[in-house]
């Protein structure tokens, strides 16, 4: 059995396409296309933040950006369970499974800037 190897950046990768595809079967109206704009925004900004944390300049920098990808995480969380709520597809397993990947995500980047912090001083 071979062992799968671990990679954030395709992971977020993969999390963007996912909420693209996502976004694209919402409806075609004032609140589909409202909360289309901000998913999709907040839901594909921690993969490039992702990468400027991976070029940060300092280490408060490399936390900095990592919160950044934090709270753009958050953000998707809330405006996916809005879409759930509401419902605004009919497809319930697809925002359940985008949810459950998006709280694996914080708890990744919640950990990341706590090992890093701790790592500063």
């Amino acid at each position: 059995m071979k062992e799968q190897k671990y990679d954030l950046e395709e992971r977020l990768l993969e999390y963007s396409v996912r909420i693209i595809k996502l976004v694209e079967q919402l409806p075609n109206t004032r609140a589909g296309n409202h909360v289309a704009g901000q998913l999709l925004r907040s839901g594909t900004s921690p993969y490039p933040n992702h990468g400027e944390a991976q070029a940060a300049e300092s280490p408060k920098d490399f936390v900095h950006k990592l919160r950044i990808a934090l709270k753009e995480l958050r953000e998707s969380k809330r405006w996916l369970r809005l879409i759930r709520k509401v419902p605004l597809i009919d497809d319930s397993k697809l925002v359940g499974d985008l949810l459950n990947e998006t709280e694996e995500l914080i708890k990744i980047f919640a950990t990341s800037i706590k090992t890093a912090e701790r790592k500063k001083t």
